[in-house]
């Protein structure tokens, strides 16, 4: 008679499962509806996601470790060296993979900081304007002046040679300003909307209109931003580590081409050491921007194609019959 089950004794749970199980299925049909007729998103997507499978379980997809001499210098890619060694005799595919981990979270950590302060300051100086706007901008200003793949070569020339944490970083603090200019000219275009006039009328506090109902409205912007500063702060770690100025000890893209410039491989014919990394950053860089190019086209009007163009124009005609344009 009090044999109650979990589900007797606490009516909820079901409740929540099922509410659960509604966020997934509503989750699954976003993703589906975005994947949808967006061939950019759909390549990105499986490229993307086939990079990081590989850096995440690099581990256990190789069998050599990449800092140890494995083989002879030089050795052309056969069975057991599918990618070939280094000029130390390391294995190509090992460094790559486990190379993978420390660039891409460089250029990821850079990108979340760059993001950040971007959205911080475009819309801070975007809602607020008058004196606030002058002073967000002149900063803005400032940091968009000086250049800043030359800057960054100053700073870690001046630090000696520096670490991932601290790249990224670098990184992040100098990448922002283009992204808050365009969040900043979105905010003041959303600010004089109705709902947000409404909001300010019905006496919302500033930061829960800025949180609630500004930044969702920024979400694919602030996202297209931070794809962007990431494609560029890992052509940046390679740049760095080309020159000599990140840590060459640490197995990243950057500093196998270091190693690779260092030992001349192109020249004496080992073009693998070489062409691996390089290959690696060019198509991590033009999956994130398949990827950037697929949320323009479901986010942006002007460039939807396919079913986006079809449901966007149904959307826009059910649109104007409410408004009796139609």
């Amino acid at each position: 008679m009090n044999n109650l089950t979990a589900s007797d004794a606490n009516p909820s749970v079901p409740h929540h499962e099922s509410e659960f199980k509604q966020k997934c299925r509503a989750a699954w049909k976003k993703s589906k509806a975005f994947f949808h007729g967006n061939p950019p998103g759909i390549i990105g997507g499986f490229l993307i996601t086939m990079i990081l499978l590989g850096a995440l379980f690099a581990p256990v997809l190789t069998t050599h470790n990449p800092d140890k001499r494995v083989a002879r210098p030089h050795v052309a890619p056969n069975a057991e060296h599918i990618m070939g060694t280094t000029r130390s005799g390391r294995d190509v595919y090992s460094q790559v993979l486990h190379g993978a981990r420390k660039t891409l979270s460089v250029a990821l950590f850079a990108g979340i900081i760059a993001t950040v302060i971007a959205v911080a300051v475009g819309v801070t100086s975007g809602y607020f304007g008058g004196k606030i706007d002058e002073w967000m901008n002149f900063i803005t200003n400032v940091f968009l002046v000086f250049p800043q793949l030359p800057l960054l070569i100053v700073l870690a020339a001046f630090l000696g040679q520096v670490g991932s944490a601290l790249i990224a970083v670098l990184l992040g603090i100098t990448s922002w300003p283009w992204g808050a200019r365009v969040i900043r000219s979105q905010t003041m275009a959303i600010r004089s909307k109705e709902f947000i006039i409404s909001a300010e009328v019905m006496g919302e506090s500033k930061l829960r209109i800025i949180l609630v109902e500004i930044l969702p409205n920024l979400i694919s912007i602030v996202f297209g931003g931070f794809l962007g500063t990431v494609i560029y702060a890992m052509g940046a770690e390679a740049g760095l580590g080309i020159l000599g100025l990140g840590d060459a000890t640490e197995v990243s893209w950057g500093s196998m081409l270091y190693w690779a410039q260092t030992s001349s491989s192109l020249y004496t014919g080992a073009w693998w050491e070489m062409i691996v990394p390089a290959s690696a950053l060019a198509l991590t860089g033009g999956a994130l921007a398949l990827l950037n190019m697929s949320i323009d086209q479901v986010s942006n009007p002007k460039l939807k194609t396919g079913p986006h163009l079809k449901l966007w124009k149904k959307l826009n005609k059910e649109a104007d019959k409410r408004r009796g344009l139609v």
